[in-house]
């Protein structure tokens, strides 16, 4: 959930565009399933990536597990849709977060969950979760590699910058005030 979760954005930019990826699978080739384990497993480190579950999502936000993991993780492959790279590979807990954004539900309280996109994000506004491209009042951001704590109480993320163009190089608050904010955290 920058260039990411559209960072998650990538779970993000993958729920904005499934009526785009529906109309390309007719001209684009699918990739393989080896191809999509291959670029899920680059959004965490390999100790995490080798055990985690890979799942696969269709223009209707469906998932389709192509590989059962056993450490809880669950990745997910770049959005060939986006412009950047962006797999992404979480816990239960944000895999719990990511259904309710791409279902527009309000994600349940107390569940803290952990992401990887050690593979950067696609760019994403900062104030719409729902954004699918750039306009004058959106403020789209880019974010090279990250990991994201999403779920946390609203007095968490009071602690980090909340700005609607904000420093990407240090912790900041993406989608501040809305049920779906969450914690930015570059790594470099």
């Amino acid at each position: 959930m920058n260039r990411f979760l559209v960072q998650l954005s990538t779970v993000l930019a993958i729920a904005a565009s499934t009526s785009a990826i529906a109309d390309d699978a007719k001209t684009k080739p699918a990739a393989s399933d080896a191809e999509i384990i291959k670029s899920a497993m680059a959004a965490a480190p390999a100790k995490v990536s080798q055990n985690a579950s890979v799942v696969a999502m269709d223009a209707k936000g469906q998932m389709r597990t192509l590989r059962k993991g056993t450490n809880g993780f669950t990745c997910m492959a770049d959005n060939p849709e986006t412009p950047g790279p962006d797999p992404m590979c979480m816990d239960k807990n944000a895999m719990e977060w990511v259904h309710a954004w791409i279902g527009h539900k309000t994600p349940m309280g107390g569940k803290v969950g952990f992401m990887y996109m050690l593979a950067g994000g696609t760019d994403a506004s900062n104030t719409d979760p729902y954004a699918t491209q750039p306009t004058s009042a959106n403020h789209w951001v880019k974010t090279g590699p990250h990991v994201m704590i999403v779920g946390a109480d609203a007095g968490f993320y009071g602690q980090y910058p909340k700005d609607a163009d904000p420093d990407t190089s240090v912790p900041y608050v993406m989608w501040p005030g809305t049920p779906y904010q969450h914690l930015m955290v570059p790594v470099k």
